[in-house]
């Protein structure tokens, strides 16, 4: 069994959105053109509470892109975003969410910011997507989405650890790249913790 993984396609980090990424909205159309071909379509969504510890409004004297030790952890700062309930924390649009079959809230607790849709950063609370999976028998997982330096990579690399072949679909992910070269050394990273990159062109028409 295999699970289609869509990192936060949410409108704050879609052009125009709080949080934009370049180019963000591209990967919808590989979402809705892949989606069908999959066992099991996981969606995930930044889910932040007002005031949530990562967002540089709650540090004073911080901008967005600054860094910060939450609790033992390096935290960039960012700008208020996919605030819970918000019109930019909703799902793009354009997504087909008639293909979503499990949806994944992260991020909820205003004290610890959470990348990965398997655990916080910190690794205190697990959000309960290891356990969905192997209860629907998957066993490879594919990850696209936004972005590819920040959630995409630490989803990847939290399931590779969490024991699934884990695979990254390169075009399908557009990155933050808030230094140069920070897109590159995710990539670098994902596979050298072994997710094998595939692109959304060599799949057949099924997967």
């Amino acid at each position: 069994m295999n699970a289609l993984m869509l990192v936060d396609l949410q409108n704050d980090f879609m052009p125009g959105g709080a949080l934009a990424v370049a180019e963000g909205d591209r990967v919808v159309p590989i979402a809705n053109r892949l989606m069908p071909r999959f066992d099991v379509v996981v969606a995930t969504q930044d889910w932040h509470p007002a005031g949530h510890c990562s967002f540089a409004s709650q540090h004073p004297g911080k901008s967005p892109g600054d860094v910060v030790n939450l609790g033992g952890v390096q935290q960039v700062l960012w700008p208020d975003h996919c605030v819970q309930g918000s019109t930019g924390a909703e799902l793009h649009r354009e997504l087909n969410q008639a293909e979503i079959d499990h949806v994944v809230h992260k991020g909820t607790d205003a004290g610890i910011d959470s990348y990965s849709d398997f655990y916080d950063n910190q690794r205190i609370r697990a959000t309960g997507l290891t356990d969905y999976l192997r209860k629907r028998g998957v066993t490879d997982v594919y990850v696209m989405g936004l972005a590819t330096d920040y959630c995409v990579k630490y989803t990847a690399l939290d399931a590779v650890e969490d024991g699934f072949h884990t695979l990254l679909i390169k075009d399908g992910c557009r990155g933050v790249n808030l230094k140069p070269g920070d897109v590159e050394a995710a990539v670098s990273a994902m596979a050298a913790a072994g997710v094998q990159l595939v692109e959304s062109r060599n799949f057949a028409q099924d997967v």
